[in-house]
C-alpha cells in the first residue's frame, strides 16, 4: 500500500461532475429547470434531446427534454462537496461502477446548502455523476489510443477511498 502513495501516476483525482435535470418536454419547464441550474452551478447549461420517440409520452427524437452543466476542477470539488453535504455524507455503495464512477440523485434541488426556494423556477430533482481519474487516462483518447494496463484503472474499492478520506463521506 505504501508503494501506491509514492507513485505519483497512482494518485486518483476528480476529473468531473455532470450535473443532469430530465425534464420529459421541452418549452417553459425545461426553462426554469435551466434557470435552475445557472443558479446552482453559475454555468449555463446546454439542453439535451430525447434519443428516440416515444408515443405514449409525446416525446419526438431530437426534442429537447432535459438540461445539464459540466464542472471541472474546484468548481467541481466545491459543488461536490455541497452535494455530500445534502446527502448527509452518507452515500450507499451501490452508486459507484466498477470503474470509478460515482452516480446519485437528489431529490429537491432546494436540499443542497446555500440554495433558497424561488416559486417562478419550482423544484426540481437531479441527477449527480461523477468521474474519477488518473495521470495518463488521456492516453487512450490520443492520436494513436492505447489501452489502459488494468493495475492503473480505478476499481470500486479505491473510488470508495478517495470519497471517504476527500469527502468524509461513510459508505453504506
Amino acid at each position: 500500500m505504501s508503494e501506491k502513495l509514492d507513485n505519483r501516476m497512482k494518485e486518483i483525482t476528480l476529473f468531473k461532475v455532470v450535473v443532469n435535470i430530465g425534464v420529459g418536454k421541452a418549452g417553459e419547464p425545461l426553462e426554469r429547470a435551466k434557470t435552475a441550474l445557472n443558479e446552482l452551478t453559475g454555468h449555463n447549461p446546454s439542453e439535451r434531446g430525447a434519443k428516440k420517440s416515444v408515443r405514449d409520452f409525446n416525446i419526438h427524437k431530437g426534442e429537447p427534454i432535459g438540461t445539464m452543466v459540466t464542472l471541472r476542477r474546484d468548481e467541481a470539488i466545491n459543488f461536490l462537496r455541497r452535494i455530500m453535504e445534502a446527502k448527509k455524507n452518507v452515500i450507499k455503495s451501490t452508486s459507484f461502477d466498477n470503474n470509478g464512477n460515482l452516480s446519485l440523485g437528489i431529490h429537491d434541488h432546494i436540499d443542497i446548502p446555500g440554495t433558497k426556494y424561488n416559486p417562478d423556477i419550482g423544484i426540481f430533482g437531479m441527477d449527480i455523476c461523477t468521474s474519477l481519474t488518473r495521470p495518463g487516462y488521456r492516453v487512450s483518447k490520443k492520436r494513436n489510443p492505447s489501452k489502459i494496463g488494468k493495475k492503473h484503472k480505478i476499481t470500486k474499492d479505491e473510488a470508495i477511498n478517495f470519497f471517504k478520506t476527500k469527502f468524509g463521506v461513510n459508505v453504506e
